[in-house]
Order: C-alpha cells, then sequence, then structure tokens
C-alpha cells in the first residue's frame, strides 16, 4: 500500500512534468526522460517503485508498432512514392485549402476505421508535409485535423483505436457490436467536429496555393523514382495490413506484425542501415518510454485510486447520468494522459462493478468515447497526436502545445458534448 508521501511525490512529478512540458522551455523528450529516472529514485527512496515495475510500465506493443511502421516509412521515403502522393492529392485538390483538408480529412479517417490510428498518422503525415511545401501551405492546420479525425474515426471500429482493442476483449465486445453502437454515432461526432476545424482554420484556409498553375503541369510519375523498391515495401505494408485484420485469429499482437513485416522489408530490399536509421523519429519513441515509466510510478503510487473510488460510486446514480459522467472524466484524464494506460487503469474497475438486475455494458461504451475523443484535447492526449507534432518539427512551422490546444481543445469538448447527447439518446441500446 502507498503511503500519502508517495502520492504526493509521485504526482507532484509527475504534475511538474506536465507544466514543462506544455511550456516547450525544454524539449519534451528530454523531460520525459528525466521525469522517468525521478520517478523511479523516488519510488526506490520511498518505497512505491523499482526498475524491475518502470520496465514493465512501458508499453512495448505501442512502441513496437510504431518502430515496425517507422521502419516501412522510412524504406518508401526515399523512393519518390510520397512526392508522387503529394502531386496526385495535390492536382485533385487544384489547389485549394478547403478540398484539400477535406480529401485528406476524409482519407485519413477511413483508413483509421482499418488500421491503428497510429500507423495511419505515420503513413499519411510525410505526405501532407510534402503537399503543403509543394504548395506553399502550412501544414499545422491539415496535420491537426488529421491527427483529431484519424483518433475519432479510430472510435468507430475495434481496430481503429488501441483502448477499443483493450476494451473489446474485457467486455467480449465484437467487431460487429462496435459497428452497430459505435460506428453510427461517431459518424455524426465526426461531421460536426470536421466543420469546427474548417471554422477554426479559416483564416489559413482562405487563400488559393500561389503555386496551383505549376503543380497541375507536373506529372506525379516524375516523382516516382524508384519504383521496384517501392512496390516492394507496399505489398509488404499491404501484407501488414492484412495481419491487422487478422491478430485475433492469429493470437498476435499488432508490434509483432509491424516488426516482422519491417523485417522482411529489409531482408527484401537491402536499404542502407545507417541511412535508413537516421529517418527513424527516436525522440518519439523515447517520449513515451519516459512517459510510461511515470505513469507506471502514479498508479504503483495510488494517485488514481481516488477516480477508482469514484466510478464505483457513480453505479449508484442513474444509469445515464453515471454513464455520461464515466465519459466526462476518462475524457478529461485522456486529454492529460494518454488513454491507453487511462483504460488499462479502469478495465478491472468497471469488471468488478456488478448490480443485480442491472447489464453494465453502457460504462464499457462510455469508456470508448471518453478514451477514444478526450485524447484529442492536447498534444500528448493520444500516440497519434504525439508522432504528428514530432513530425511537425521536421517543418518551418512546428505544432506547439498552445497552437494544439487552441483548436484541439475546442474539438475535444464539442466532440464530448455531441457524444454525450447521442449516448444518452442510445442508451437503451447499449444494456
Amino acid at each position: 500500500m502507498a503511503s500519502s508521501l508517495s502520492t504526493v511525490v509521485s504526482a507532484l512529478i509527475f504534475v511538474i512534468c506536465l507544466g514543462l512540458i506544455f511550456s516547450e522551455k525544454i524539449h519534451r523528450t528530454v523531460i520525459a526522460m528525466i521525469g522517468a529516472v525521478t520517478m523511479v529514485t523516488s519510488g526506490l527512496l520511498l518505497g512505491f517503485y523499482n526498475e524491475h515495475q518502470a520496465v514493465n510500465a512501458i508499453d512495448f506493443n505501442t512502441l513496437g508498432l510504431l518502430f515496425g511502421m517507422m521502419l516501412l516509412v522510412a524504406m518508401l521515403e526515399p523512393t519518390g512514392f510520397f512526392e508522387f502522393l503529394a502531386v496526385w492529392v495535390g492536382k485533385l485538390s487544384k489547389g485549394k485549402a478547403g478540398s484539400l483538408l477535406f480529401l485528406l480529412a476524409l482519407v485519413t479517417s477511413v483508413v483509421s476505421m482499418f488500421l491503428d490510428n497510429v500507423t495511419t498518422v505515420v503513413l499519411i503525415a510525410p505526405v501532407t508535409i510534402l503537399i503543403c511545401e509543394i504548395l506553399g501551405f502550412s501544414p499545422q492546420p491539415f496535420l491537426i485535423s488529421e491527427a483529431i479525425l484519424s483518433n475519432i474515426g479510430g472510435v468507430s471500429t475495434l481496430v481503429g483505436d488501441p483502448p477499443n482493442v483493450l476494451i473489446a476483449s474485457a467486455a467480449n465486445f465484437s467487431f460487429t457490436d462496435f459497428i452497430i453502437h459505435s460506428f453510427p454515432l461517431i459518424v455524426v461526432v465526426w461531421i460536426v467536429c470536421y466543420g469546427l476545424l474548417r471554422w477554426l482554420f479559416r483564416s489559413e484556409l482562405r487563400d488559393p496555393s500561389p503555386n496551383s498553375e505549376a503543380l497541375q503541369s507536373l506529372n506525379p510519375l516524375e516523382a516516382y523514382t524508384d519504383q521496384p523498391t517501392a512496390r516492394k515495401v507496399i505489398a509488404v505494408i499491404g501484407m501488414a495490413i492484412v495481419l491487422f485484420f487478422l491478430e485475433e485469429f492469429l493470437q498476435i499482437r499488432p508490434a509483432y506484425v509491424a516488426l516482422a513485416t519491417a523485417s522482411l522489408a529489409m531482408i527484401w530490399i537491402r536499404p542502407n542501415i545507417s541511412e535508413l536509421l537516421k529517418r527513424i523519429q527516436w525522440e518519439i519513441l523515447l517520449f513515451f518510454a519516459g512517459l510510461f515509466v511515470m505513469i507506471g510510478g502514479i498508479q504503483q503510487a495510488g494517485v488514481l485510486d481516488f477516480f477508482t473510488d469514484l466510478v464505483s460510486r457513480l453505479v449508484n446514480l442513474s444509469p445515464a447520468l453515471a454513464g455520461v459522467l464515466l465519459l466526462w472524466i476518462v475524457a478529461l484524464l485522456s486529454s492529460i494522459v494518454d488513454n491507453i494506460p487511462i483504460t488499462i487503469t479502469l478495465i478491472p474497475i468497471i469488471q468488478q462493478i456488478s448490480i443485480p438486475g442491472l447489464n453494465t455494458s453502457f460504462l464499457w461504451w462510455a469508456l470508448v468515447f471518453g478514451a477514444g475523443l478526450g485524447g484529442n484535447g492536447t498534444i500528448i492526449g493520444s500516440t497519434a497526436n504525439v508522432v504528428v507534432v514530432g513530425l511537425s518539427e521536421r517543418t518551418r512551422l512546428p505544432i506547439t502545445s498552445k497552437v494544439w490546444s487552441k483548436r484541439g481543445l475546442p474539438v475535444m469538448l464539442l466532440s464530448c458534448v455531441v457524444i454525450s447527447i447521442l449516448y444518452g439518446l442510445a442508451l437503451p441500446t447499449f444494456q
């Protein structure tokens, strides 16, 4: 049992690190690593956390998935495939920023229904940056919108968002359950949030591209410099997508699929390993490792016990009110702490709730919606957000916490309001 001192110290370390991350005075990866070391050191001194627990707290499935997909993208990048897509989509939009935003948002959201949203943004964000460079647009509106709408789109299916996979396993939900219960509601949320994003970015999307005429004269195939290699990598990515669909049947994890297919691609293509590894976003992987260690520390110290008790008390209220309150609590927590550990923490709590005559399935769906939509509030609320922000640092206009919060927080709040109303109206179907 963690002492009150352990709880206070671990919470203080975590809050200070969050504050420093949002201040952007120091790079967030440095803060995460220092915070992780400080958390483990405090844990050793106070007896609530040790090195073994810290290693176990790291979600290697998430890191492996990220690393494997980064390797595949890094092998595809030099072939000119992304430039080909950039020119093709740019020509399709005819140089209009609003049309380009809609095309990219729609593609990202549809792909996120069938691929993990992290994988989706890893694949699409580099294309987006190239398109914006060609057209002379700021990439910020497009990257932020892609991450947000990818998170929203991922909530609609079992395989679209990591928390959904965890919840489906615990609650015995099928792919069909998500299509019936989640998909119709998320379509409405997506439309509303897309409209808000168009309004929030209205000034950036007002002017057409100064390079639209030059873009129309470009031949997309001219940028496709190494088609044989690109075809090999695309074939391997296609294999990965098929295996993602078969994860449950084959009893394999997403990280295994990503790393195995990346290894196959390296054997087949035989790239220059030194050059390949230079294109990996190591700072993103280290940031998540440090963040997972810090979250493990506050969990071991009992910081989240208060929320455990609160969720248990909610079931004594009316089902509708209990579900909506749980949805908002999870959403607010997911906006400041990655939604994966929040989901993992709450699953055993909901599993233990048993009330005679009451089907508690509605609590599982509240967790699905809260975890999936709440992550849009801040740059660290979801893995996809962090990936997009990391990629933006390679551009002239990197996404900052302030820039993200001005757009992401309103979208998160509106999405939670809309889903709360829809959830309340559809409550009988959840029980």
